[in-house]
């Protein structure tokens, strides 16, 4: 990937040569390593992710940094889904409801394989694949359009019927934003998952307590919140969700014949020190200086 800084394209090493990581080998590493593996796979996903806004000049920072260790943990350490099998009707799903984070899941999936690591420099870019909102029509591995919020729940309920019906068992994962869950379609859906008991299917909340503008806490309350998944039907898992070690043993809890829900608590902007837990990041842009700084917090 090139960033261009002051008006030169610089190029900065992502991977070596730019190849898609060997997945195979983090999953066959012990329990411990693989969890730091992960880490370090998240840390590349954050310098990425802070170079394609850099590049874009737009994006929504704060909520990238945040859900990078949980969708680096499902798609590098537990879910079925690759470049080879992106058209297996028996895949796994993965779904970013919170559409406006798309740089994470692009950064997620070039490291994937699903396309070269070097097109993330065309993110939101006139004509590029790489839109600001996920397009399935357009980048392969992208399960669902979303962007106006409240809509991927319902879709990964259909996903996890579909799988119920047809006997082959996939599984379906579905990351929300917090401040998402203020739209009922939402609450709708976790009735129809539970009454199903679509064990199959698990929601990820970035719990991260901040949404544009405000708190989510300040804007509509909504804690209790494990016990409000609990009483819809679901089983319930909370946990720090910038730890790649804890999302692994959630993603793979046994639930009980039930809908799962992960309530990840994570920091926005995490791992960059001016950004983490400041609301005015939800969609600001770093300065030339910020991005040098934040890269060199990532390093």
């Amino acid at each position: 990937m090139r960033r261009k800084t002051g008006g030169d394209a610089v190029t900065i090493s992502v991977w070596p040569d730019n190849k898609p990581l060997d997945v195979a080998a983090i999953r066959d590493l012990p329990e411990g390593e693989r969890a730091e593996q992960l880490k370090l796979v998240a840390k590349q996903v954050r310098r990425l992710i802070v170079q394609m806004i850099d590049t874009a000049r737009a994006g929504h920072i704060g909520g990238d940094l945040s859900v990078t260790d949980a969708l680096v943990t499902a798609a590098f350490g537990v879910l079925n889904i690759s470049p080879e099998t992106a058209d297996d009707p028996g895949r796994d799903r993965l779904i970013l409801s919170k559409g406006h984070c798309a740089a994470a899941l692009y950064s997620v999936l070039a490291l994937r394989g699903f396309f070269p690591v070097d097109d993330l420099e065309t993110f939101m870019k006139p004509l590029s694949k790489l839109n600001g909102h996920p397009n399935r029509l357009k980048v392969k591995g992208v399960e669902a359009n979303t962007g106006p919020l409240g809509h991927g729940l319902p879709i990964g309920v259909g996903s996890a019927v579909a799988s119920k019906l047809s006997g082959k068992n996939w599984q379906t994962f579905v990351f929300t934003g917090d401040g998402e869950l203020q739209e009922g379609s939402n609450w709708e859906a976790a009735m129809t998952a539970a009454h199903r008991k679509l064990d199959n299917l698990v929601v990820i909340v970035d719990r991260n307590r901040l949404q544009q503008g405000a708190r989510t806490e300040d804007t509509a309350s909504l804690d209790p919140l494990p016990e409000k998944w609990a009483s819809f039907g679901w089983e319930v898992a909370e946990i720090d969700g910038n730890d790649t070690a804890a999302l692994l043993k959630a993603f793979t809890q046994n639930r009980n014949g039930k809908p799962l829900a992960v309530i990840a608590n994570t920091l926005k902007g995490k791992g960059v020190s001016f950004i983490e837990d400041r609301v005015e990041w939800h969609h600001k842009v770093p300065s030339k200086e910020q991005v040098e700084l934040a890269l060199k917090e990532l390093a």
